[in-house]
Parts: structure tokens; C-alpha cells; sequence
């Protein structure tokens, strides 16, 4: 994902999961003066009655703007986290470069942060993970017109690769050798293989499962291969936030008991991938 350092952060409306989950914790608000509160769970939150989250917009089908409203696979797990500690979600849009260095985590702007975010050990450096959440992929989306089947082929064929700047995808080609175009966002990568500036793009097969919903990008557009580099997901605290980060873990561990986890998976991801939805901590 692309870093914004210049955009300013936006509160958004988070739209609610209708999970059914009984509210198991009233919020009650402490006079710390800073506005914050503790749950009944013993969960420091930076504003009374809501559990905030940092996140980076678009980035469907984790999150993204749907009539108005912020929705996607990342939003609906984290309301479940919410509905235990019974508080709301607030979404906060703000730089990808944050979640990279825990800054809003620091400054007590945001309680979590989700954004389809790969667990690394360089991050692990500045905030502290969750378990994982999801597997994934990376995938080589190309025009169907390209005669590209891998990413072998871009290279041996000289094809013009694009990707989303400061992810782990546009790490990956550079890795191997690649000299990418970089595109601010997910949705900045799919118009520059639209638009021709690209013939092939790099990203994580998740967003390209949501594009090719879309029957236009569908017949304009294929997966020529898919990558895997052993990626995983994890949601962020700041640095020492335990209680927090065994409350997200404790909601993802009952939602994939009780199925909530896999109906999710089914309504943003799609076809349910039990190897993708079962990681192992990291």
C-alpha cells in the first residue's frame, strides 16, 4: 500500500456486521482526562465507547467505501472485537506508512489498526500482531490479451509489471529482480493494467478475487499465476497493549469456532479456503 504523507487522516463511518453476538461488556469511562476508557474486560481504549481502528483506504475486499459506509472482511472481524468489549468501531483513514511504524498506535489516535497487513519481523519491531487472520497469496494479474501465463513470462517477454507501492508484492518483484511501476493503491493498480500503462500486476490474490466479481474485469483481465510467499495477516496494537491484542485474538478464535469466520469469508473473500482461514501463529 501507498504512503499519503501529505492527505489528511479521515473519521469514517464503519458499517456493523450483523453477527448476532450478544454485547458481553459494558464500557465504563474512567476520568484520565484524556477522553480514553477501560471496558469491563480491562481494555485501555483512546475514546470512550468506541474501539478505534487505523486503517488505508481503498482496499477491497478487506476495506473499502460501499454506500457511504466503510465495509469489508478487516471491518467485520473487528466488530466482532468491538461487539465483545461492547463499544462501537470508528474507522480512521490514514497513511500506510503508520501501520508500518506504529505511529498512530503511538500517539494514542487509534486503539488498533487493520489493513490487510502482512506480519513481518521488521514490523513485529514497532507494533505487536494479533494471530493470523488469513493466508494469502500473491497474484499475477494480467490483460487477457498479453500472452503472459506467469511471472516467468513478464520477465522472458520484457512486459511492463506494475504494482502497489510499499507492500510486500512490490517487495517481492524487486526481489527477483524486477523493476516495477509503482501505483498509489489497489485501485490505481487495476486502472494502470485498465488503462495500458501496465501489461501485468503484482498483488495480493484476495483484491484480485474482488476484482474479477466484476464481469468486465473479469473478461478483460486473468490470473496468469499465483504466488505463494508464505504471507500471513495479523491486525495491529501498540508496542505492550496485551490485553487488546488477546481481546482481537479471543474474537478470531470464536468466530472460527462458531462459523462466523468462514460465513465472512464467504460474503467478502468467496469460496471458502479452509487452508486460508486456519494460519498458524507466526
Amino acid at each position: 500500500m501507498h504512503t499519503f504523507l501529505g492527505r489528511r487522516t479521515r473519521v469514517l463511518v464503519a458499517a456493523t456486521a450483523a453477527t448476532g453476538m450478544t454485547l458481553l461488556a459494558a464500557c465504563t469511562s474512567t476520568d484520565d482526562g484524556g477522553g480514553g476508557s477501560t471496558t469491563a474486560g480491562g481494555v485501555e481504549l483512546v475514546k470512550a465507547g468506541q474501539l478505534t481502528t487505523c486503517t488505508h483506504l481503498p482496499y477491497p475486499p478487506f476495506q473499502s467505501e460501499i454506500d457511504g459506509k466503510v465495509q469489508g472482511f478487516d471491518v467485520a472481524l473487528i466488530d466482532l472485537v468491538a461487539d465483545d468489549l461492547g463499544v462501537k468501531q470508528q474507522i480512521v483513514d490514514t497513511p500506510f506508512e503508520n501501520f508500518k511504524t506504529g505511529a498512530f498506535l503511538n500517539s494514542g489516535e487509534c486503539d488498533l489498526a487493520a489493513a490487510g497487513m502482512t506480519i513481518t519481523e521488521e514490523r513485529k519491531k514497532n507494533v505487536d500482531f494479533s494471530d493470523p487472520y488469513f493466508n494469502a497469496t500473491q497474484a499475477v494479474l494480467v490483460d487477457r490479451d498479453s500472452g503472459v501465463g506467469s511471472l516467468a513470462d513478464v520477465k522472458a517477454k520484457n512486459v511492463k509489471l506494475g504494482a502497489q507501492a510499499q507492500t510486500t508484492g512490490e517487495d517481492y518483484v524487486k526481489g527477483e529482480g524486477f523493476d516495477p511501476v509503482s501505483f498509489e493503491s489497489s485501485d490505481a493498480v487495476l486502472n494502470g493494467l485498465r488503462t495500458g500503462q501496465v501489461k501485468a500486476v503484482v498483488i495480493d490474490y484476495p483484491v484480485v478475487q474482488g476484482w474479477l466479481k466484476d464481469k468486465a474485469n473479469a473478461d478483460a483481465f486473468e490470473v496468469a499465476e499465483q504466488i505463494d510467499t508464505g504471507e500471513q495477516y495479523g491486525f495491529t496494537v501498540k508496542k505492550g497493549n496485551t490485553a487488546l491484542r488477546e481481546a482481537v485474538n479471543k474474537a478470531l478464535a470464536d468466530a472460527k469456532a462458531d462459523g462466523t469466520y468462514k460465513k465472512l469469508y464467504e460474503q467478502w473473500i468467496g469460496p471458502y479456503d479452509e487452508s486460508a482461514a486456519s494460519p498458524a501463529a507466526s
